[in-house]
């Protein structure tokens, strides 16, 4: 295929671009090598207990459903984030919220080939009045707000703060071992983790942009 060539361009402004190109190209290769080291590490840790968590039906009733239930029919991996929005927050984290917006609208399709839950502290009832209006109808919420899985997998401190970590289990037989987290949030670094970034449209989209995604600018939540 030849190189693109849009209307009225400049050859500056196609040199720029192939050098861009030269770099797209580039990361996505690198991307494609970290994940395939991801696939290829060895398992984690056992599961550290059989959580219960609560989810509400589309009845209204609440039920409790265990960990090891998450894994819908035959698949043997479970994808997990934790969502920010524990009992003494006012309002959910704006950021998690526009994650699971996303997620949300991909929730059918990842359910193909893996399990997709959304675990938050707060009750189930207060964690399903916020979901509701914004449209979550795909995801999978739980509460876990009679159990330790927060705290135990890096989604909670010690002190009550709520973080938004996303984990990876996976099942084989009877056994329900850790494979991956975002570790990336707790590593000390001169920037923004960015841990969710390959993961989440939003900042994917305006990153493509003059504008970018800006330095202080948070997603609204009340859209």
């Amino acid at each position: 295929m030849p190189p693109l060539r849009f209307p009225n361009e400049t050859a500056g402004y196609r040199e720029a671009r192939d050098e861009l190109l030269k770099a797209e190209i580039d990361l996505v290769a690198r991307i494609e090598e970290v994940a395939a080291m991801r696939r290829n590490l060895p398992p984690g840790g056992l599961l550290k207990e059989d959580y219960a968590f609560e989810e509400m039906a589309a009845d209204g009733q609440v039920r409790t459903v265990r960990f090891s239930e998450l894994f819908e029919g035959s698949k043997t991996s479970l994808f997990v984030y934790s969502f920010m929005y524990g009992p003494k927050m006012e309002n959910p984290c704006v950021m998690c919220s526009s994650i699971l917006d996303g997620l949300n609208g991909n929730a059918r399709h990842i359910a193909e080939r893996v399990s997709l839950v959304v675990v938050a502290r707060s009750s189930i009832e207060r964690i399903m009045a916020f979901a509701k209006p914004r449209g979550w109808n795909s995801l999978r919420l739980l509460s876990s707000a009679k159990n330790s899985y927060n705290a135990d997998y890096f989604g909670e401190t010690a002190g009550g703060d709520q973080y938004p970590m996303a984990n990876v289990f996976v099942r084989s037989g009877e056994a329900i071992h850790h494979f991956w987290g975002t570790d990336m949030l707790y590593v000390e670094l001169d920037r923004q983790p960015r841990h969710m970034d390959l993961m989440w449209p939003l900042w994917n989209v305006l990153d493509t942009t003059p504008e970018g995604r800006g330095h202080d600018w948070y997603p609204s939540l009340n859209i």
